[in-house]
């Protein structure tokens, strides 16, 4: 399997790996005022494009971020049993965290926004993950870690930061923040902390496969156990908000189904979107000013969510003209 998975010929040494994940060896100097430099010009890239509402800015941000170096070292610390390189580690992740989060509050106190920062695509996109946001970041933690590892396939690094997007959040949990939205902030801080688990995770599964644990003169095996352990039980605490926002985006499209077929003899009538409040849902309708009974919509999602949930309707009376 190691051998499929890395092959000898392409298998980076323990030393190369130090010298790419352990800020504090070699030229300090250099690793660590660039890792700060790119890390503050990226959160200042995501922080615009956030507040901006522009993909291709917070695209640039993803790439210019460093912090997948000090997340994967902590994984290399983990299986090589490094104590000091993973708490090393783990103080650069929490500093980068508040660095970024507190550019991203700068940012929505100074910057103008001429619309609802808290309803733009780069914030209502990364406020709710849900397991599918989980399975992504495990399989690019994993294609993280197997690149780093291996010299041949080293250039797909950039995608992987794309992909596993950990500065973006950040900037979005700042934002949020400061426009008075903490529980949207927490949201983002889930994604987040779920990206980072699932990348120590896979990259201590590619680095111990790959036979470094063997290559360190540790005597600290004992100790992988409850390492994994409590690596397993963060993901767990994790993924369960994640499940949570999967259910309810489930719930809601069970919702929108029952409210079209709650209209579905009325003329011209049309179903916006479905949101959460709480334990209310929200249903956008846009319609004739005579609707059906409330009641029997009220039964119809009593039977398709476990709690009978409380709604309201936000009724906009009109018609839809179809141009030709």
């Amino acid at each position: 399997m190691r051998l499929a998975l890395i092959p000898d010929s392409q298998r980076r040494s323990l030393e190369e790996l130090e010298d790419r994940l352990d800020l504090d060896s070699g030229d300090l100097r250099a690793k660590r005022s660039g890792f700060w430099i790119m890390l503050t010009l990226s959160g200042v890239i995501a922080a615009a494009g956030v507040v901006g509402d522009s993909t291709a800015t917070v695209i640039g941000a993803m790439i210019i971020a460093p912090l997948s170096t000090p997340i994967l070292g902590i994984g290399l610390g983990i299986v090589t049993g490094r104590g000091r390189l993973v708490v090393r580690n783990i103080l650069y992740v929490l500093a980068g965290v508040v660095l970024v989060a507190l550019v991203g509050y700068i940012f929505s106190q100074v910057l103008p926004n001429p619309t609802n920062v808290l309803t733009n695509s780069q914030v209502s996109g990364r406020t709710s993950p849900t397991l599918n946001d989980l399975a992504a970041s495990i399989a690019t933690g994993l294609a993280g870690a197997i690149a780093i590892t291996r010299r041949d396939v080293g250039d797909v690094l950039p995608g992987v930061a794309i992909a596993i997007s950990l500065v973006p959040p950040l900037a979005v949990v700042g934002v949020c923040l400061g426009s008075g939205a903490p529980s949207l902030a927490a949201g983002a801080l889930v994604l987040f902390a779920s990206n980072v688990i699932a990348m120590v995770i896979t990259s201590t599964v590619v680095m111990a496969v790959a036979g470094y644990a063997r290559e360190s003169d540790t005597t600290a095996s004992n100790r992988h156990g409850r390492i994994y352990a409590v690596l397993a039980a963060a993901l767990v605490v994790v993924a369960i908000p994640m499940v949570l926002n999967s259910l309810a985006t489930v719930w809601a499209d069970d919702i929108r189904k029952s409210t079209q077929q709650w209209l579905a003899e009325t003329p011209d009538a049309v179903v916006g979107s479905v949101t959460w409040q709480g334990n209310t849902a929200v249903i956008e309708v846009l319609g004739p000013r005579n609707l059906p009974p409330v009641s029997d919509l009220e039964q119809s999602v009593a039977e398709v969510v476990p709690w009978g949930p409380s709604i309201i309707i936000l009724h906009a009376v009109g018609q839809r003209i179809e141009g030709g």
